[in-house]
């Protein structure tokens, strides 16, 4: 038994290749819109290019990109297609293409469900990116006079303070780092020699934080040197007091940003796959009952239209059988080029007769 299998006449066709023709031209601006998601987040991720450990990340842009291209492309066809489908001798040109076209938008609505299924995975692979980016961003962050690293102390500070976060994972981050740069330390000073001895890795490191790290919303002036030192301060109590400084990582930060936002590209996504399997079930009835029209001469006749010509049952075992079949021939081809091979090299018995 057919799969959705639907009646048809001549009116019921018009109208569904006119409904069809008008979703395949909203699915083209849905393309628009997956191609226009895709370069804003591409855009995004390489504006904090310096803070990402690789360009896996990428991946996800990439792909929006290319499944908005692919998008325009087969439904623009598949407009063209249902508009014809209203011209008998018009439609005749497009027969032959309709079997491959319907497996090939099978193929791409597959894509566009794994490209949704990933804008919600990514959080993990974008975690690990992020932490290790930053790690080694902010040990650079000192390297002002260093070609290729003199931009690295302006991205690491406009990102804490537009994300208003403060560290990898929190403010104290920044006491295991040495962030000053040797040409502001005054080596002849006795605090200096022995902050820099009093490690093994010969390191200035200080309980202070950049400029950035700095809440001006808190009532109180920025405490940003000698944050652990409550002597230092007036009425200050660093493990009780709520500190002026971001609280936030800017790992956590940035992965909520970008969680956020593909998540939310995701579910738009799914969506679209969703107006693209309608599209492609109504393309797949129209095929059918334009194909069952017993007597071609006479399109004001009815016609069946299915999605499938059996039932998922039984056109799965179909699918299992033909593809058990084409592995025997497979194996009887290799057989057969064996034997051949053998015969080939036996060497013909002389028999000589005395």
């Amino acid at each position: 038994m057919a799969l959705l299998k639907v009646k048809f006449n001549q009116k019921k066709r018009v109208k569904l290749a006119q409904g069809l023709w008008l979703m395949n031209w909203f699915s083209v601006f849905a393309g628009i819109l997956v191609f226009s998601m895709g370069l804003f987040l591409k855009i995004e991720l390489r504006k904090r290019s310096e803070v990402m450990d690789n360009s896996e990340s990428h991946f996800v842009p990439n792909s929006l990109i290319l499944m908005g291209i692919l998008s325009c492309a087969f439904n623009g066809f598949a407009g063209k297609i249902c508009y014809d489908s209203l011209d008998p001798a018009k439609f005749a040109k497009w027969k032959p293409m309709l079997k491959p076209y319907l497996a090939l938008c099978c193929v791409f609505n597959m894509l566009i469900f794994f490209v949704a299924l990933i804008c919600f995975l990514m959080r993990g692979s974008l975690d690990s990116t992020l932490a290790q980016g930053l790690k080694n961003g902010m040990k650079f962050y000192r390297d002002t006079d260093t070609p290729g690293r003199c931009f690295m102390k302006k991205t690491i500070d406009m990102l804490q303070i537009e994300f208003k976060c403060c560290g990898n994972n929190g403010y104290k981050d920044w006491f295991e780092i040495q962030w000053i740069s040797n040409r502001y330390l005054d080596f002849s000073s006795k605090e200096v020699k022995d902050r820099i001895k009093s490690n093994v890795d010969g390191r200035y490191l200080v309980d202070g934080v950049p400029f950035s790290c700095c809440n001006p919303s808190s009532p109180r002036p920025c405490i940003q040197y000698q944050v652990t030192n409550n002597s230092a301060h007036y009425s200050y109590d660093y493990q009780t007091e709520e500190l002026n400084l971001w609280r936030r990582g800017c790992r956590e930060a940035l992965l909520n940003y970008y969680s956020g936002m593909m998540s939310s590209m995701g579910a738009v996504i799914l969506l679209v796959w969703l107006f693209e399997m309608s599209v492609m079930v109504g393309l797949r009835l129209l095929h059918t009952s334009l194909e069952s029209i017993a007597n071609p001469e006479d399109p004001e006749c009815e016609s069946e239209g299915w999605v499938l010509e059996n039932s998922l049952k039984d056109t799965f075992k179909s699918a299992l059988e033909n593809l058990k079949k084409l592995g025997k021939f497979n194996q009887v081809e290799a057989g057969a080029e064996g034997a051949e091979g053998e015969e080939g090299g036996k060497t013909p018995a002389i028999t000589t007769v005395s």
